[in-house]
């Protein structure tokens, strides 16, 4: 039996002009220019000025209000007029409205056409000296399948095996496992040395027997490497001493040679994958003990709605025949002006929003910013800068988490500002950013052939007032990529 009933629920959605800020707003400088051509290649109605050529003609009328003589046509009363009205995009509307035009010009900023150096890249340069050896017709094969398995380190990570059916059934080339070997010996002896390796291990010896292996030095690295190299990357180096029969000096040389070595020669050429450009969203000048803020020009575009797709839109309202493809040009027009308009609407959301943010945490760490001192960091969370602001604490988590902001003494994340606060003796609240600096300050000055535990660091915290656990020490330390004491032991 069919049973009915009503029933009531309060739902919250996002409108899209709400969904296209937020996501505009994550998206950091470096990025915004790629999604600001985007949209204009998509929407015809939206303009940047900038890129117009000199044979484009630029209409003087930026503002609409700036037209004396223009006067809001007569809106005839049918039903195209009546769902699409011409005044609500030609009367009072003025320059804001149709352009994101924003003077915060960076002095800085280096406008000049960077020239661009052409180099051979990592896979190119192990082609070329592939060429110059001279193979068969199949051996070239197998030498090119070697080259293009290796990772972007200069390891060969692929098996053997798989490389032998991708020959089979891709070049159609039958060869046994030895040839590959064969081929692999080849290509270990290019350029850089340690190319191809199968792991560390292979790839330090492969270095080592490059150079004078009748030096006593150099024989026992080789050993080290070749058969203890668990216990030296540990930093045993007492069972060195008796494994390889050395004493303290013999150890001291042998151990510098291995550190010397390329653990990634994949990196001694210019690797294929591009690194992300870090480009700061603000900028933070100290002017005789006054803080400046600005924005970085790129995040302030000159866009504005297209003239010709208003004057189109206006054609079209006055049209005295107005069928279905009337209607349906109105349409289009009428959509491609909405989305240009809350574009434009976004992209100054986005500027207030950056700025207001960033304003918000400059004057919270002021102290900080002024002396380049983290012990001078207050501590500072999410919400501390949310109710400043007054927005919620997911809008300034979208701007922390994708922001840089450039200082006298370096860029930075918006995301390393904040940190938790931890009670001293004395019941004064300091930011985890002060205990990590006085961390690293001890592990810095300490006698790296007797390194502090971490039972001893903590022991030092306690002793200036700062009542920290070991574990918590150890979770900044490695928060701090520094390595436990042992690995941090020096000869």
């Amino acid at each position: 039996m069919l049973r009915q009933n009503l029933q009531q629920k309060l739902l919250q959605k996002l409108s899209p002009q709400q969904i296209q800020f937020i996501k505009l707003l994550q998206v950091p400088t470096v990025a915004l220019d790629t999604r600001i051509k985007e949209e204009l290649e998509d929407n015809p109605a939206l303009e940047d000025p900038s890129l117009m050529t000199a044979e484009e003609p630029v209409n003087e009328y930026d503002d609409l209000n700036e037209r004396e003589d223009y006067e809001t046509p007569d809106v005839k009363e049918d039903t195209i007029a009546d769902e699409f009205n011409v005044e609500d995009y030609l009367q009072d509307d003025n320059t804001n409205d149709y352009s994101t035009s924003y003077n915060n010009s960076d002095d800085d900023e280096d406008k000049k056409e960077t020239p661009i150096a052409i180099e051979s890249t990592f896979f190119e340069s192990l082609q070329e000296q592939l060429d110059l050896v001279p193979l068969s017709d199949s051996d070239f094969i197998v030498g090119k399948q070697i080259i293009g398995s290796l990772d972007d380190d200069g390891y060969l990570r692929r098996p053997i095996t798989s490389m032998i059916d991708d020959l089979a059934f891709s070049q159609n080339v039958i060869v046994e496992e030895e040839d590959v070997l064969e081929m692999l010996k080849v290509i270990q002896g290019f350029d850089p040395p340690g190319i191809a390796a199968r792991d560390l291990q292979e790839c330090l010896s492969l270095q080592l027997r490059r150079k004078d292996i009748n030096n006593p030095i150099i024989k026992k690295a080789i050993a080290i490497v070749e058969h203890h190299l668990d216990e030296f990357t540990r930093k045993h180096y007492d069972k060195l001493e008796k494994s390889v029969g050395l004493n303290g000096d013999e150890l001291k040389e042998v151990v510098a040679e291995i550190l010397r070595l390329n653990p990634k020669p994949g990196d001694s050429n210019q690797v294929t994958t591009k690194q992300l450009q870090i480009i700061p969203d603000f900028h933070i000048s100290n002017n005789d003990g006054i803080l400046i803020l600005t924005l970085n020009s790129k995040n302030a575009p000159e866009l504005r709605v297209s003239r010709s797709y208003m004057d189109m839109f206006d054609h079209y309202d006055k049209a005295s025949q107005k069928d279905k493809k009337m209607k349906e040009a109105v349409q289009f027009v009428k959509q491609k002006l909405d989305s240009a308009k809350w574009f434009i609407d976004a992209i100054k959301q986005r500027q207030q929003t950056l700025l207001k943010t960033m304003n918000a945490i400059m004057h919270y760490q002021y102290e900080y910013f002024l002396t380049a001192d983290e012990r001078k960091m207050r501590p500072m969370i999410l919400k501390d800068i949310a109710d400043k602001i007054g927005m919620d604490i997911s809008t300034v988590s979208r701007v922390a988490n994708s922001k840089y902001v450039q200082t006298e003494f370096g860029t930075f994340l918006l995301k390393s500002f904040f940190s938790e606060a931890i009670q001293t003796e004395n019941g004064e609240e300091v930011s985890n950013k002060e205990v990590k600096k006085i961390l690293e300050d001890c592990i810095g000055n300490e006698d790296k052939r007797k390194p502090l535990a971490d039972e001893k660091l903590t022991d030092i915290l306690k002793e200036r007032g700062y009542n920290i656990a070991r574990r918590t020490v150890a979770k900044y330390r490695e928060q701090m990529n520094i390595p436990v004491a042992r690995l941090r032991k020096e000869l």
